[in-house]
């Protein structure tokens, strides 16, 4: 348990929707000691840079939330770049934070490291217990292999590393970008745009019946700082909702939130992705934890940041 708030806190990643949440947080809760740096101050990818600077700054908790993401479309075009960058920034990380000694360690997954065909809702056993989905499989083995260098390092040197499996998120500093966001984001500037255009019909990819959860990116840091900050757990622990919906479904709820009233329709050519996944959270919940947000007021706070910073 980490309870001194001069405690020296390193967030890899502060300018992105994971890190920028966790910081806001830990802000909120008193914690003002945290140390940045900005992708041009320090690229991740070096790992000499990354010694130099844990040696000149020797931060005692580290927050791994700096990655190379994207949507479906991204990781299909661009393969190499998700599993090289993101597999070279978690070394260089995870073992400056082990010579250096730091004391606790959260490395960020993704759910999709669980099989594509896993059953439902997904447990944390069944990590590697089949194939993986095949649009991400780049990703998910780089980010697999991140909470298994945690896994090892907390076997062989007795140290609280812990890896957290939050499901599919969104949230105010979201990226936009059609080609390298996820779902969310790009629902919502999809219909923004359309809403403001006078477009009567948006197209999606797939058949919008595949299943997804969501959740709100602040409920996000609020679990990972509960399970970092205040217990000393270190066992791999999904972070979720426990509930999930339809694309079709989302889709519609974000037009509603937006003001979009023109036709959805979906263009069954393009890949859907995996069927569903649906994170058990009850391990999470046991370490006295659950989500505070629904999701439309989820989405209903994310519109307005996007309103404020794009429109």
């Amino acid at each position: 348990m980490i309870t001194d708030k001069n405690t020296k806190i390193y967030v890899a990643g502060h300018r992105g929707l994971v890190g920028s949440a966790i910081c806001r947080r830990l802000r909120a809760l008193g914690y003002e000691n945290l140390v940045m740096r900005t992708h041009r101050e320090l690229d991740l990818t070096l790992s000499d840079k990354v010694d130099d600077f844990f040696a000149a700054e020797r931060p005692e908790v580290v927050v791994l939330a700096a990655a190379h993401v994207g949507g479906i479309k991204a990781n299909s075009t661009y393969p190499a770049d998700f599993i090289l960058q993101n597999i070279a920034i978690q070394s260089s990380v995870i073992n400056a934070a082990l010579k250096y000694d730091v004391k606790r360690f959260l490395f960020l997954g993704s759910s999709c490291i669980y099989p594509r065909e896993c059953p439902q809702p997904i447990r944390e056993e069944y990590l590697l217990t089949s194939a993986l989905e095949p649009t991400n499989e780049p990703y998910a083995i780089a980010k697999i292999a991140g909470l298994k260098m945690c896994e090892a390092i907390n076997r062989q040197y007795g140290r609280q590393y812990l890896a957290v499996m939050p499901t599919n998120l969104y949230g105010p500093g979201d990226n936009y970008d059609l080609v390298t966001s996820h779902v969310v984001p790009a629902v919502i500037r999809r219909l923004h745009e359309a809403k403001a255009a006078g477009v009567p019909k948006v197209t999606f990819w797939g058949t919008g019946r595949v299943r997804r959860e969501f959740l709100y990116v602040d409920d996000m840091a609020d679990a990972c700082i509960h399970l970092m900050l205040n217990t000393d757990h270190c066992e791999l622990t999904n972070i979720g909702t426990g509930e999930d919906m339809t694309i079709r479904e989302l889709i519609e709820l974000v037009a509603k939130v937006v003001g979009y009233e023109g036709e959805i329709e979906f263009d069954h050519v393009n890949p859907d992705g995996t069927p569903q996944k649906l994170l058990d959270i009850s391990k999470l919940k046991a370490l006295g934890w659950s989500p505070k947000y629904t999701l439309e007021e989820g989405l209903k706070a994310t519109y307005a940041a996007y309103l404020r910073d794009h429109g």
